[in-house]
């Protein structure tokens, strides 16, 4: 073997020293730097409370009838009389959902001796939807009048922002800039020079819609049913990695 080929040799060797060692798992490969710092992992959150910009309502009506045919006219006939009410509120129609239909035979299984069967009383409807609205302040009349055109079942609201993100926008500049400092600080205890970003990714948890506060049904001669939306939160998630260095 010459000598040029043993230079060669010896200089693969080095390199391969110093590449960082590389591990297949199940069709991914995780490189371990060999000559680097230590890496540091962690998160940061960041809450935004604000007043909410929409809120949902939701409404059904309940009808009986002795068969399924006859229980799904009326309810029918019901649920048109809810959602008309709803359009004259000004709901608009887009934002008007059917959350649920349910159709079950009901039985009474009172007063039944040992060995009788329940007795058949007839078929339920249960139809409701859900009715959204940026008009916080109309939440109350807007329940009156549901409930005003028959409305049995009454749900919610449920507050929330139209644009949750939109709410994140100051906080990542904090988020980033508390990263920071806590690098530094990491390793400063650690006996390190500093800390070097090597990467961030977002998560969040949105505050979602919340269900009312406070809401209180009124009789009909008495004001408006009082809502109070409260504020709800969004809060901003970044996780970071640093390389700690000397």
């Amino acid at each position: 073997m010459t000598k040029h080929m043993f230079t060669a040799m010896a200089t693969g060797i080095a390199l391969l020293a110093a590449t960082p060692a590389i591990a297949q798992q199940g069709g991914s490969t995780v490189t371990t730097a060999t000559t680097e710092g230590p890496i540091l992992s962690f998160s940061v959150s960041e809450e935004v409370r604000s007043r909410p910009d929409q809120a949902t309502v939701g409404a059904g009506v309940t009808t009986t009838a002795p068969t399924a045919v006859e229980a799904m006219r009326l309810n029918a006939a019901a649920m048109d009389k809810l959602i008309a009410a709803a359009k004259a509120r000004g709901i608009k129609a887009e934002d008007i959902q059917t959350s649920g239909i349910s159709l079950s035979p009901q039985y009474d299984y009172n007063s039944r001796s040992d060995g009788q069967p329940p007795r058949f009383l007839g078929y339920q409807v249960s139809n409701s939807v859900r009715a959204t609205t940026p008009k916080i302040e109309d939440i109350g009349p807007l329940l009156d009048a549901l409930v005003a055109a028959g409305g049995t079942n009454i749900d919610g609201p449920w507050f929330a922002m139209k644009d949750p993100d939109a709410q994140l926008v100051g906080v990542r500049g904090t988020a980033i800039k508390a990263a920071e400092a806590k690098a530094a600080d990491y390793a400063r205890l650690a006996g390190y020079r500093g800390a070097e970003l090597v990467s961030i990714s977002e998560g969040g948890t949105v505050g979602g819609p919340v269900p009312m506060p406070r809401v209180q049904m009124m009789a009909a001669e008495a004001k408006s049913t009082p809502v109070e939306p409260g504020q709800v939160g969004n809060t901003l998630t970044l996780s970071f990695q640093y390389r700690l260095v000397r």
